[in-house]
């Protein structure tokens, strides 16, 4: 069983750098893997929309390789930006967010992680975030004082994505610790700083150390040649 909040974590860099342009629209997306195990990114268009959740052709996001997804499974509901989880029963082995299950109705945040079956879904609602995160860029966090210890420990937290590595997730802290030489309690004092002036520090757990990656790439504060 796959980890209920973990979320379907982009694999390459490819796969990453497609995610932040789907943030960069603006507009709530899902993300979730296929049964060749590639990344799906669907974006929700403007307007009230209703999704169905299922193995059957008619399903909008299709887990047909999952048999413990039932035929209709669930319904997702949208209006403009916020989103809305609803399993009215219909499903056999029920629908979950963040590992817990849902019984009706459930106002999904973003980066919440749905499961249904075995399958991960993320919703992401990248208005939602407060305006400082949206606008965030690297002028803006030289002023708020990224010293050179912190950049070192970003630029280790993103080196697996480096040449577009498969599989690739942020490091951890021991390999961070391990690659700077720094203790594990250092390497977490200065993550903390980091979640704070990148403007993550609100989010799921689960979302933040990939968050902070996608911010770090985005605003050009690691650059390629850095990994």
């Amino acid at each position: 069983m796959p980890d209920p909040t973990a979320g379907p974590k982009a694999q390459t860099a490819p796969e990453l750098k497609a995610q932040i342009e789907a943030e960069r629209e603006g507009r709530p997306f899902l993300v979730y893997r296929d049964g060749e195990d590639r990344q799906v990114i669907l974006q929700i268009q403007k307007g009230s929309t209703e999704l169905w959740v299922g193995r059957r052709e008619a399903a909008e996001i299709r887990l047909d390789h999952d048999d413990e997804v039932s035929g209709l499974h669930a319904q997702l509901e949208f209006v403009g930006g916020d989103g809305t989880l609803v399993d009215d029963g219909l499903s056999r082995n029920g629908s979950y967010v963040n590992g817990e299950r849902v019984r009706g109705r459930k106002v999904l945040r973003d980066g919440d992680v749905m499961r249904f079956g075995r399958s991960l879904v993320l919703f992401r609602a990248p208005q939602t975030e407060s305006a400082e995160a949206t606008v965030i860029s690297a002028d803006m966090l030289d002023a708020g004082g990224v010293s050179p210890a912190q950049r070192r420990v970003l630029i280790a937290l993103c080196r697996p994505y480096k040449d577009g590595a498969s599989f690739a997730t942020p490091a951890s802290n021991g390999q961070i610790g391990e690659e700077l030489h720094l203790s594990i309690d250092a390497v977490k004092t200065h993550l903390r700083a980091l979640f704070e002036k990148f403007g993550v520090a609100d989010l799921p757990q689960n979302r933040k150390r990939v968050a902070l990656v996608e911010r770090a790439l985005q605003t050009g504060m690691v650059l390629e040649r850095d990994l």
